[in-house]
């Protein structure tokens, strides 16, 4: 797929917009649930294990010790910050960094789509405020920035295949990703597939080759992680962070399907008489009311390839957390949604390129106000995350 590759300062611009924006309206608030501080500091301390954590942290007690589960990679990005600030180091800042650059390279990725200004603003006002993005950044939680991480990684990972398709950094982009959220681990085998058939690489074979030999060091690396922690190569630790709650067996399974369907499409606010009126619950609210504009990606069409990737991507991805147990509670809308709508947002793109209807326009401009509306009432009433 042919793109604009002259570059400009715009994406940088909204990238530093975003930033200034998410920063004014959380203060910068630092998060309780900093557990990747917390492993940062540990890391810089040369354990893999943490200090009894504080009653916000959720840890796996093994051998008796605690160990963070969630993917590492945003505590590797606060390692500078914390070996300056030590567990004092403000993970909202990273998370918030990192919200800039989603948005800054949604920009780009629009831009260099052919995108008009106007669709370009419309199209990424939707995936800030329309999706999860911006209420995940605002709190900075443990779940919440390895999710604005993912996102941040994926797109990067997108807008190199869309310009210079360097294989190596496509492998590190999609490293990085993987890292803050697991399930984008079933992402990659769709960029080798867009690697290996761009007819704009010369030599495909051979992206191939650099694109598998970068991610084998990380993998090695995950691996060596997982060992070093409870001696098994594949277990990153979610399933006995799961029993050490009480339940059996995995946290995965076709039993939680109906429960997500419903997370996912139907969980509808609670409507109350006096105010304020509209109550977005502790547990979420459905794609459907929050994010319709996300059905713009069915009209997608062109260029094929790139349109069966993405929906091969948003599917691989949707499913760990289609069967997972949980639905990410606590949440203003579906927040696992983000390991996939990054993919939803490019088809949204491919399918607005021409422009977009009115009612297009609407669908947008509607899921960034329940965003909008969503952030304010978090604030409002909920307690920071």
């Amino acid at each position: 797929m042919t793109t604009t590759k002259k570059s400009d300062f715009s994406a940088v611009l909204v990238g530093l917009i975003t930033f200034v924006i998410i920063a004014l309206v959380s203060r910068l608030r630092a998060t309780e649930y900093n557990n990747y501080v917390i492993l940062a500091d540990a890391l810089l301390h040369g354990r893999l294990w943490v200090h009894g954590p504080n009653p916000f942290v959720d840890a796996f007690v093994y051998g008796g010790k605690y160990y963070v589960i969630e993917a590492p990679f945003p505590a590797i990005a606060l390692l500078p910050l914390v070996a300056l600030q030590g567990l004092s180091a403000n993970q909202t800042l990273l998370a918030t960094i990192l919200a800039g650059i989603a948005t800054g390279t949604a920009w780009e990725i629009a831009r260099r789509l052919e995108l008009s200004p106007i669709t370009r603003t419309l199209a990424c006002g939707f995936f800030l405020l329309g999706t999860d993005l911006f209420w995940c950044a605002m709190n900075g939680g443990v779940w919440l920035i390895a999710h604005v991480s993912a996102v941040a990684f994926t797109l990067l990972a997108l807008l190199e295949l869309l310009g210079k398709r360097r294989p190596w950094l496509v492998a590190i982009y999609a490293v990085c990703a993987a890292q803050s959220r697991f399930s984008l681990l079933a992402a990659i085998p769709i960029y080798a597939v867009l690697l290996a058939s761009d007819p704009e690489i010369q030599s495909r074979s051979r992206s191939l080759l650099v694109f598998g030999a970068t991610l084998v060091p990380f993998a090695l690396l995950s691996i060596a992680y997982n060992e070093a922690r409870w001696h098994l190569p594949y277990d990153i630790g979610y399933a006995g962070f799961y029993r050490q709650g009480g339940p059996a067996g995995s946290p995965f399974g076709l039993e939680h399907l109906g429960y997500e369907m419903f997370s996912f499409f139907l969980r509808p606010p609670q409507f109350r008489p006096i105010y304020p009126y509209v109550i977005a619950p502790l547990s979420g609210l459905a794609l459907t009311w929050t994010s319709p504009a996300l059905l713009i990606a069915f009209r997608a069409r062109n260029p094929r390839r790139w349109v069966v990737a993405l929906w091969a991507a948003t599917l691989l991805t949707a499913l760990p957390n289609l069967l997972y147990f949980a639905n990410g509670y606590s949440q203003f809308g579906m927040r696992h949604a983000l390991d996939f709508e990054p993919f939803l947002f490019v088809l949204l793109l491919l399918a607005v390129r021409k422009g977009m209807s009115s009612l297009e326009k609407l669908l947008c401009a509607y899921s960034a106000l329940v965003g909008s509306w969503g952030v304010w009432f978090w604030q409002t009433f909920y307690p920071p995350i």
